[in-house]
């Protein structure tokens, strides 16, 4: 059996294949190869005979994945936050990553990160198109009032009808007026293309399979929980069976607080935001949503709130949320409201 190693890079990778027998672990070879020349990259692969091959969850790993597939014995995704020796190595090169993978791969040692489905990723890329759509109009909409606040003119509601007649009329130099008027087309774009993005997001949903639509029927029992925060629980989390308890579903999404700890004295930090901002986003809106409809979550809050304040209270509640979710999707069972 071969061990193949890959540091992958947008335009090349480089692989090390390694062996072990009774002479021990050694290097066969290494290479270095265009990502573009894949039918060169496939014929090497099938010239190893048997092989397993890893490499770091990077944003454009899943085509060397799709062209191993067929041919791999084991396709291994590393996790390239749990693999810190590469990370924190001093003598850090594409040779000696590719080789540090191969080794790590022949002792059986990878820590492996979850692969999401096809679907999954696709309604990722919708999922946070349509983020960025909204924070697009967010900044333009921010541009056209401090536009307004320049000339003490911003009014409440400058985007509705009435807003757009105002703007139309205010008194605003030729340059600001050019620039509100080019800001007003933007805005107009983006309105649409977020239209557009729902749509296709609407008609996604609708081809979901059966325990996709379960999973969306049980967190829309929720109190507060739309098909945005829906969509974006799902896309990012994926198989909610991954995460075999709730304090490891926490550190995926960012919410765990982090700890230091020193001489037999521990500290407490705020949460490690690490995993996808899109999701901490999303439970905390919806956090917010929840304890002004049940008398349950906005006890939880208060209480929250005295001891550590609003801020830390509600990303608190968002922690508690999230591993309800968790639950409820494992189980299947809508949600109960407790007064």
């Amino acid at each position: 059996m071969h061990f193949v190693g890959v540091d992958l890079h947008k335009h090349s990778i480089s692989l090390c294949v390694m062996i072990q027998d009774s002479q021990g672990r050694r290097v066969l070879d290494r290479k270095r190869m265009h990502c573009q020349d894949t039918e060169k990259i496939a014929e090497y692969f099938q010239s190893l005979g048997p092989f397993q091959v890893v490499v770091e969850a990077t944003a454009c790993y899943e085509w060397f994945f799709q062209l191993l597939e067929p041919m791999a014995d084991r396709l291994v995704l590393a996790h390239p936050k749990r693999l810190r020796v590469i990370a924190e190595s001093a003598k850090k090169t594409d040779k000696l990553d590719a080789q540090t993978l191969a080794e790590f791969l022949t002792l059986d040692m990878i820590p492996e990160a979850w692969r999401p489905t096809p679907r999954v990723r696709e309604h990722r890329t919708l999922v946070r198109l349509r983020r960025r759509t909204s924070k697009r109009i967010t900044a333009v909409k921010n541009s056209i009032r401090w536009v307004l606040a320049a000339y003490n003119a911003d009014i409440k509601s400058p985007f509705s009808q009435r807003g757009r007649q105002y703007l139309a009329q205010a008194p605003l130099s030729e340059a600001d007026r050019f620039q509100v008027e080019l800001l007003l087309e933007e805005l107009d774009q983006f309105t649409e293309r977020l239209k557009r993005i729902n749509q296709k997001l609407t008609e996604f949903a609708e081809q979901a399979p059966a325990r996709e639509r379960e999973a969306r029927a049980v967190l829309s029992s929720i109190p507060g929980v739309g098909p945005v925060t829906i969509d974006v629980v799902l896309s990012e989390l994926g198989d909610p069976r991954r995460f075999r308890s709730a304090r490891k579903a926490t550190a995926f999404a960012g919410l765990a607080p982090g700890i230091r700890e020193s001489a037999g004295r521990a500290k407490q930090l705020g949460i490690t935001k690490e995993g996808p901002a899109i999701l901490r986003w999303a439970l905390v809106q919806v956090s917010w949503r929840v304890i002004n409809q049940t008398t349950r979550w906005r006890t939880i809050y208060e209480r929250l709130k005295k001891r550590c304040g609003a801020k830390k209270a509600i990303v608190a509640v968002a922690r508690r949320l999230w591993c309800v979710m968790i639950a409820m999707l494992r189980s299947g069972q809508a949600y109960r409201l407790a007064i």
